[in-house]
């Protein structure tokens, strides 16, 4: 009996060591995980007035991991075993997107939404895709990640017209897709990501000449377009290590006559304000609104507090995102949509909540609300 529990302990004791073996050399040799930094990144990183101690700091204090062991535990238990209702029960709508059609009506101004927090703007006459998380699954490997709500896109990537400009909030998997930008990287001119992305872009084969990285408060010209990047109150990191490795931030977008705001990942703080005050007030604001948790409410606003954040903007009109498409918290997956929707008309707020893939005329916006989230 000894001889066989021995075998059995070596037995495991080896799967152990084979798995940690299998997790090491996927994170070494995985393009997923992104590149590394160089010296004269770090030059950079310390001139920024963001970065302290290896790491970039927000504005407020604030700690992703401020949990208790005992919460930790509560939260990877409820992971693990799953909650009523964090994905759909029912085929989400969708509506398809023609190429011909994006081609023809560049000269319009509009909006198209992928689900979670990726967007194609046309604005000017230009191509502009935010956050284009366009894969099955925002995570290394399929394997170890949610799936995405709808089995398809409003258009696939290879159906995309040429795209003038990438914009990206911070490397997060649900933002940053490396499969994703292999496929976008050959049809796009120009890339603007945050301070400290720049180097997974550049190991994913796209040039320096086409990466811009930007730090917080940061303005540019992108043909004839006024870009500014501005802070939010959250994290970065693709692996292991590399916590808040790279910077995160919202994005400010200015045209001939729209001014847009789109906000990537946040908690709630006085930076909304200050964004309002200095580039408001805005035409539309795309808002986190999803994925959020009593436990880290610091760096995910709750949809009450999306709403309070929408008027330090002065925004127009308000669509939340962050949600509809992925389960990465453990709330319902339509408690985003129904508890912003209600605060919104609480406090009259303009708000619009489009289906995926629907046309956003940011000319004229469609602000009666469809509840097309009920089935």
């Amino acid at each position: 009996m000894k001889k066989v529990l021995k075998r059995i302990g070596i037995i495991f004791l080896g799967l152990i060591v084979v798995f940690i073996l299998i997790i090491f050399v996927f994170t070494q040799t995985s393009p997923q995980f992104g590149g590394e930094d160089s010296a004269q990144d770090l030059v950079s990183y310390k001139k920024s007035g963001h970065y302290k101690n290896g790491k970039f700091q927000n504005l407020i204090p604030t700690n992703p991991d401020d949990m208790t062991f005992a919460k930790m535990l509560s939260v990877s238990k409820d992971f693990i075993l799953g909650l009523p209702r964090t994905k759909p029960e029912f085929d989400l709508p969708l509506k398809k997107v023609d190429s011909t059609y994006l081609e023809k009506s560049l000269h319009l101004d509009k909006l198209i939404w992928f689900g979670h927090s990726a967007f194609l703007l046309q604005l000017d006459g230009k191509n502009i895709l935010l956050d284009p998380m366009l894969g099955e699954s925002p995570s290394p490997h399929p394997l170890i990640g949610t799936k995405r709500f709808n089995k398809e896109l409003p258009i696939e990537i290879q159906q995309l017209p040429k795209i003038d400009a990438i914009l990206i909030s911070h490397d997060h998997y649900d933002h940053l897709d490396y499969e994703s930008i292999q496929l976008l990287k050959e049809k796009t001119a120009e890339f603007f990501v945050p301070l400290g992305v720049g180097k997974h872009l550049r190991s994913w084969g796209i040039s320096s000449e086409d990466i811009h990285e930007l730090n917080w408060w940061e303005e540019t010209e992108f043909q004839n377009i006024e870009l500014a990047f501005t802070p939010s109150r959250h994290f970065s990191g693709r692996g292991l290590t590399d916590r808040s490795s790279s910077m995160w931030g919202s994005w400010v977008i200015k045209g001939k006559t729209k001014n847009i705001y789109f906000s990537g990942d946040s908690g709630y703080g006085t930076h909304f304000k200050e964004i309002g005050d200095k580039y408001g007030p805005f035409d539309f604001a795309m808002m986190e609104c999803g994925q959020y948790n009593e436990n880290w409410q610091n760096i995910h606003m709750v949809p009450e507090e999306t709403v309070k954040a929408s008027f330090d903007l002065q925004t127009k009109v308000m669509m939340p995102i962050h949600w509809g498409s992925f389960a990465l918290s453990l709330h319902t997956w339509d408690d985003p949509v129904i508890r912003v929707t209600k605060e919104s008309k609480a406090l009259n707020l303009p708000i619009t909540v489009p289906i995926i893939g629907e046309i956003i005329d940011l000319n004229k916006i469609d602000l009666p609300l469809r509840e097309w989230w009920k089935n």
